[in-house]
């Protein structure tokens, strides 16, 4: 950054005490919470994550320096709940986002939902990535794919699950065409959110896990099997590379999988 565009000291000093004085207004705003969901304490921890931020920012700039501590912004945050007491209607929200790891395992499997249908009048899908997927997400729920994704050579990359009420469902066919532009933040129950940033917190857990897995493992082992000597028959080489098949497929860097 150029000597011109740096903060002074005089602004660095000023957002200092803005942080104070947030801090004074958020603790504040706690002693006199009248709940749970007190929205001054909302609006108070908000106010306290945004002087903090420009803080840091500032500090940066002119010293590159930082805080020691970290606030999570107000985006990170669901407001209170203002939906029904009693709600007679709920939606679930997913979003599930996906790599597209091994290309050729994923249109071995779409081959093999070819071969078994039929009725099926278009027997190329399965000879481009996109086409695969739409094969899979035909043939399987999301949740299976979700639990076999990397039998089906996807890699999970963050999801996320909202829970909404409203006083009353949907009509049919009402929000189709875009199913997630009207969500209230504040008729959210709840939300559950999985993301490698969270990987850190959970590594422990994932340890233990990873023995229990060990018995579903060798239950897929031979569908596994399976599936190498088909690529092998198409002529294609262990590290995902072609031999004698067909041109190589571009593959998209992710797939997001809405629900």
């Amino acid at each position: 950054m150029s000597d011109a565009a740096q903060p002074t000291a005089a602004e660095v000093r000023a957002a200092a005490e803005a942080v104070k004085t947030a801090l004074d207004r958020h603790l504040a705003a706690v002693e006199r919470r009248s709940g749970e969901d007190d929205p001054a304490v909302y609006d108070a921890f908000n106010q306290l994550a945004a002087a903090a931020e420009a803080y840091d920012e500032l500090l940066y700039d002119r010293y590159d320096e930082v805080t020691p501590f970290e606030i999570p912004g107000a985006d990170d945050t669901l407001p209170p709940y203002t939906g029904p007491e009693e709600p007679s209607a709920l939606s679930v929200l997913i979003r599930r986002d996906y790599a597209v790891a091994e290309p050729q395992r994923l249109m071995a499997h779409a081959r093999r939902i070819e071969a078994a249908d039929e009725e099926s009048t278009d027997m190329d899908a399965s000879g481009t990535v996109h086409g695969a997927l739409s094969l899979l997400f035909g043939e399987f729920e999301p949740d299976e794919i979700a639990s076999r994704h990397k039998e089906f050579g996807l890699e999970e990359g963050d999801s996320t699950l909202w829970v909404t009420a409203a006083d009353e469902a949907a009509d049919p066919g009402e929000w189709l065409e875009a199913p997630f532009e009207q969500v209230d933040p504040q008729s959210v129950v709840c939300r559950f959110d999985v993301s490698a940033v969270f990987d850190d917190e959970f590594d422990d857990d994932l340890d233990d896990d990873d023995e229990e897995d060990g018995d579903a493992d060798g239950d897929a082992a031979e569908l596994d099997e399976d599936l190498a000597a088909e690529l092998d028959e198409d002529g294609i080489e262990d590290d995902g590379s072609e031999g004698d098949g067909p041109g190589d497929t571009a593959v998209p860097a992710g797939l997001e999988a809405d629900r």
